[in-house]
């Protein structure tokens, strides 16, 4: 299925926000996620199915001033 990601359409068979983290070797624990624009806890990456043409947003927390 074709999902946005960050922006980008991409092909995925995951069907969850974590297989799809996984997928995309990304690091859930490291990471803060939007699902078609509402914040997702970390609680429910497993729990929340992707659908074709959802919107996730995956972004990193910076520091800095």
């Amino acid at each position: 299925m074709q999902i946005e990601l960050n922006g980008q359409l991409v092909e995925t068979d995951a069907q969850n926000v974590a297989a799809l983290l996984h997928e995309r070797q990304i690091d859930a624990a490291c990471v803060a996620s939007a699902f078609n624009g509402q914040f997702l806890p970390r609680s429910q990456y497993e729990s929340q199915r992707l659908e074709a043409g959802c919107r996730l947003e995956v972004l990193s927390p910076m520091q800095g001033g």
